[in-house]
């Protein structure tokens, strides 16, 4: 049987890597979860918590930001695009990571970064 890593997670799945990354995600990602993850107009793809599409396997993404890349773990990398980040809080802001130095690219919340990024796509 083939687990298809694009359909919307359970909240079980949602609980388990939650659990798993050691992160509870804020509400707002949650959401964004349950609704497909859908970034459309946006020119990058969302990471996967679910397993089967390795490129986009949260838990690989999250290793690497947090171990070889030097993201805190107070950040979660939910969008990775060639080793630059979009990260979100547990209080659900947001800031983008670079892998070329610091930048002060931040969201005061998932919506603002939503809207911004990915229907505004600027």
């Amino acid at each position: 049987m083939n687990i298809d890593p694009f359909r919307t997670p359970s909240d079980a799945e949602i609980a388990e890597a939650e659990r798993k990354l050691n992160f509870t995600f804020p509400p707002a990602y949650v959401a964004f979860l349950k609704n497909g993850s859908n970034v459309e107009n946006a020119l990058f793809e969302p990471a996967i918590i679910l397993p089967g599409y390795r490129h986009l396997d949260i838990f690989e993404i999250a290793e690497t930001a947090w171990r070889k890349m030097g993201v805190s773990h107070k950040w979660l990398p939910f969008i990775e695009d060639n080793s630059d980040y979009f990260l979100i809080s547990q209080t659900g802001e947001v800031r983008y990571w670079s892998h070329n130095g610091t930048t002060n690219e931040t969201w005061p919340n998932f919506s603002a970064w939503f809207q911004q990024v990915c229907v505004e796509r600027r």
